[in-house]
């Protein structure tokens, strides 16, 4: 093989809100921790969940505003990206150095109702609450179908 790849494919549970940086030349950039776990059955039969965690950027134009806006702690998201290590001086001179992945495509998995559910601090109201929403039609011994029962077979997604 000629060529290197350095992909990443996440899919994880946010630690905390994003963050989001802004720069004096008009870009900015969101951060934010990913955990991705990894469950088994070790010899003596216990259950074993191992987690990890990863060092999130966001850099990419409109994925930012996108990602500060809708993305919560605790919301599942799948990513796409690439590891980048910096290296970077500590207060005493030492040098550090920092694993990230840099992500340039996105997919939220958790679905709205899921999200309104996990923190209603500043979420945004996604949908209807359930209470409103119509109570399913019980059909009786009417020949003539109501409106409301003609709306529910209707499978649109929209």
């Amino acid at each position: 093989m000629a060529g290197t790849l350095n992909k990443v494919m996440l899919i994880g549970n946010l630690g905390k809100d994003p963050e989001i940086l802004h720069f004096d030349n008009g870009g900015s950039i969101v951060k934010f921790p990913l955990a991705t776990s990894e469950t088994y059955t070790n010899r003596d039969g216990q259950r074993v969940t191992n987690t990890e965690w990863h060092n999130i950027i966001i850099n990419a134009k409109g994925l930012t505003d996108v990602a500060h806006k809708y993305l919560k702690k605790g919301h599942k998201v799948y990513l796409e990206g690439k590891i980048k290590t910096r290296k970077w001086q500590d207060q005493t001179g030492a040098d550090r150095y920092s694993t990230e992945i840099q992500v340039n495509q996105m997919t939220m998995l958790t679905s709205r109702a899921e999200g309104e559910g996990m923190s209603n601090e500043g979420a945004s109201n996604y949908g209807a609450p359930a209470a409103s929403q119509p109570a399913p039609v019980q059909k009786t011994g009417d020949t003539a179908p109501s409106v409301a029962a003609n709306q529910e077979e209707d499978d649109l997604p929209f």
